[in-house]
């Protein structure tokens, strides 16, 4: 055996210990709504295990198989844009005349809030900064409303 090959020796052990006498946390594909729902029930009976226990390595797995799951069969959709800033004012106290700045006129914000008129660029820009809102939520297209 050369000498480079003897210095170099496998380093491929398992880090992982298990604990003694405990069986290793076994789950299943979560393939129907059933399963998903059976999950769901057992993720509630685990909530309150704690870290490095068995249990709490069984939490840990189940809630990562449902995120998985939810997060390819049910997407979330981004919030329309209005609505994201009618939320975030009520999130953060703030009325009409707190948007004055980043909109405009007090009937600007009326128009804006009531769906009359589009947000534009550099409004966006503003109410990202004040409102602690990304950007991308609010340049997505809204449904205007017809001047009567």
């Amino acid at each position: 055996m050369p000498a480079a090959s003897a210095r170099t020796a496998p380093t491929t052990r398992s880090t992982h210990r298990r604990s003694e006498g405990a069986p290793g946390v076994t789950v299943r594909p979560i393939r129907s709504a059933a399963d998903d729902r059976a999950a769901l029930v057992e993720i509630e009976t685990l909530m309150r295990a704690a870290p490095g226990t068995p249990e709490g390595d069984r939490l840990d797995v189940l809630a990562t198989l449902v995120e998985a799951l939810e997060a390819r069969h049910v997407p979330i959709e981004a919030p329309d844009p209005i609505a994201a800033v009618r939320f975030m004012m009520e999130q953060k106290g703030l009325n009409r005349r707190d948007l004055e700045s980043a909109i405009g006129s007090r009937a600007r914000v009326a128009e804006n809030l009531n769906c009359r008129r589009a947000l534009t660029l550099p409004m966006i820009r503003a109410l990202s900064r004040l409102l602690d809102l990304p950007a991308e939520v609010l340049v997505q297209g809204y449904e205007l409303k017809r001047a009567a």
